[in-house]
């Protein structure tokens, strides 16, 4: 009875909640998407990549919110009522629905590893493509299109049934002549074929400029061309959606399960080590005089003049400022070094950091719904409240809480100023004692979100204040 109480809620949820993200990742990229000519299966794929990477989000918040509709609809009933009074406890209740969770929490984990860098991959490298294709080929009238590379084309009126066109002007700019070839036709066909634009045109005149015929002859050539009918030919190739390498997109974080991400961390770890074992050997050539002073290190320091307050005074007046200007330059040298491998190591740290934070992400969804779950549940018993009302507000509100805690702690795990294991967990941190302490008023029976509980507390307190 709890597990069909519970399917049907979570179902619905799941899917509304999978609804609205895909409706936000459509109005992100609503611009790249529109006037581009795209056939729908594109668009179709785009969007099925994109709830599969949603499914983060998604499954935590379902089960949140399937959980507290379930208890509060049979508290409310009166039916976990009916079940302590049978003698079953609310742990007892509750187990099919523990089980139910762990058994999705461990799918949930699967699904990450082997599932979601798959459809990361496909929907990262779709959303390449798609953001860096063309806008689709149009002529509108009275305005020059510039999109068929070499050409610009301008039509003074188009028929309403889009292909006839009146007063057309073409400049060809193919042989990098400038506006030196003209076309003008007063009417024209438009239509298309697989690749190409075909431009059927009547009654005009083509001007073209050409260099002489010989190159001792600078006097430019002009000739005029009049037709009846000609055809133009446009290749329309750049305008269909091209495939980028995949393989291109494969090492990034969320494109990887968590083997390699432990593989390139080890790679990583490999190379900060190396670039700071690298670091005296880089800027010790600095401190050899011109790379001359060979077994200099061999020679016994003179005892310098107790007298003399700086190593400067030693050196003659007349070269002063010649050993000042030598000094500078290898302390600049040395400082632009260290700088360097100070670079690289920020750069090699910060990577090391990414492939923590995603190992990490990918334990986190499994517990999240499990922790969500000890909210949800005790919750529903303890409000009894059905439906799609106090629910749904108590519901969002602790997954804002989770979901503000988990967002702050992976930017700060990214940033370096938490270690990658404690920034990705601590939303669980958090939330584990008051999922714990909700599943411990909800078996006594607590009245903790009662409101006449508190206002004959009120009561009981303001008089003894007035008198």
């Amino acid at each position: 009875m709890v597990l069909k109480a519970f399917i049907r809620p979570f179902i619905v949820t799941f899917f509304i909640v999978m609804f609205i993200l895909l409706m936000l990742f459509l109005f992100k990229y609503i611009d790249d998407l529109i006037g581009k000519g795209f056939e729908w299966y594109v668009i179709l794929e785009l969007l099925f990549y994109a709830s599969a990477t949603n499914v983060a989000m998604a499954l935590p918040l379902a089960i949140l919110l399937s959980s507290i509709m379930t208890f509060g609809s049979l508290g409310e009933n009166y039916e976990l009522v009916a079940i302590k009074s049978a003698g079953i406890s609310l742990r007892k209740a509750m187990m099919p629905l523990v089980i139910a969770v762990i058994t999705l929490s461990t799918a949930a984990f699967l699904f990450s590893d082997y599932m979601l860098p798959v459809a990361n991959l496909k929907m990262g490298s779709l959303l390449y493509d798609v953001r860096n294709q063309k806008a689709a080929f149009g002529i509108r009238e009275g305005v020059f299109n510039n999109d068929i590379p070499g050409y610009s084309i301008r039509v003074e009126r188009k028929d309403p049934d889009g292909q006839t066109l009146h007063n057309v002007l073409i400049y060809s700019h193919v042989n990098n002549s400038g506006n030196g070839n003209v076309l003008l036709a007063k009417e024209g066909r438009m239509f298309r074929t697989e690749d190409s634009l075909v431009l059927k045109l009547k009654n005009g005149i083509r001007y073209e400029e050409m260099p002489g015929a010989h190159n001792y002859n600078p006097r430019e050539r002009f000739v005029r061309y009049r037709f009846k009918e000609t055809e133009q030919k446009f290749d329309l190739s750049a305008f269909k959606l091209t495939r980028t390498d995949e393989s291109l997109f494969r090492s990034n974080y969320a494109m990887l399960n968590m083997d390699q991400l432990k593989y390139y961390r080890d790679s990583f770890m490999v190379k900060v080590d190396s670039n700071r074992h690298t670091v005296f050997p880089y800027i010790k050539v600095f401190y050899k005089q011109f790379g001359a002073a060979a077994g200099y290190e061999k020679l016994k320091p003179r005892q310098l003049n107790p007298y003399v307050s700086s190593v400067l005074e030693r050196v003659p007046g007349q070269k002063k400022g010649q050993v000042l200007q030598i000094a500078k330059d290898e302390v600049r040298s040395i400082s632009e070094a260290l700088n360097s491998k100070v670079s690289t190591d920020d750069d090699f740290r910060s990577r090391v950091r990414g492939y923590m934070v995603e190992y990490n992400r990918k334990l986190t969804l499994s517990f999240s719904c499990l922790v969500l779950f000890f909210i949800g549940a005790p919750l529903g018993a303890i409000i009894r409240k059905g439906g799609l009302g106090l629910p749904v507000v108590t519901a969002v509100t602790f997954f804002l809480i989770y979901h503000t805690i988990s967002t702050i702690g992976e930017k700060s795990a990214k940033q370096g100023t938490l270690p990658p294991e404690v920034g990705m967990w601590i939303a669980i941190i958090v939330l584990t004692p008051l999922g714990a302490f909700l599943t411990y008023k909800a078996t006594v029976d607590s009245v903790l979100f009662d409101i006449d509980i508190y206002k004959q507390w009120f009561k009981k307190i303001i008089p003894r204040k007035k008198a």
